[in-house]
């Protein structure tokens, strides 16, 4: 019976070993990523699905210059409004004011949202809408800004719901980053 045993333990370390060795080469293959494109890009490159609205990559060329915007809230529509909608809009609306304030905001660094390469945004729930997030809204009012005829620049974007903004108004808050293009 000893042998047996001391045969087993012998196998399940030897099994051990070799899922150890495997895990390793595996991990390593994934921590290793190319560093370096196959060739040099001379200007902001967009990757993903024709179809789909936003990009799943952009690449910059080494020596870019970026423009990061703070968290842009949306435009006061009316400060006598008694409710938010009155105040500030829907998720859509304010959505739209915020993508025109920063439109605005670039214009003034000399860029312009065709040069916007990533977007984050934070969205609330809409306590009109069943105290859901209204991920539509936003991404209708995104729909009139980027991917369009006037700026078919889509961007790589993270969306996220979070639990408020510094304002119970506000249902979205957005934040970008642009790159400014090579000089000629």
């Amino acid at each position: 019976m000893k042998k047996n045993h001391r045969k087993v333990i012998f196998i399940a370390s030897v099994v051990l070993a070799l899922s150890i060795v495997s895990i390793t080469a595996y991990g390593a293959d994934v921590v290793t990523p190319n560093k370096y494109p196959a060739k040099p890009i001379d200007e902001v490159e967009f990757y993903g699905n024709p179809a789909s609205s936003i990009a799943s990559g952009v690449a910059v060329p080494a020596d870019s210059a970026y423009l990061f915007t703070s968290g842009t809230v949306p435009p006061l529509l009316n400060k006598d409004g008694k409710t938010v909608y009155e105040r500030y809009g829907d998720t859509k609306t304010q959505s739209i004011g915020i993508l025109k304030r920063i439109e605005a905001d670039l214009k003034e660094k000399g860029l312009t949202l065709s040069d916007v390469i990533y977007l984050r945004v934070y969205l609330v729930a809409d306590p009109a809408k069943e105290n859901k997030v209204d991920y539509q809204g936003w991404f209708d009012a995104y729909g009139q800004f980027f991917g369009t005829e006037s700026n078919p620049t889509k961007t790589a974007r993270s969306t996220m719901a979070v639990a408020g903004l510094v304002s119970s108004d506000w249902l979205v808050e957005i934040e970008a980053v642009a790159v400014y293009p090579k000089k000629e």
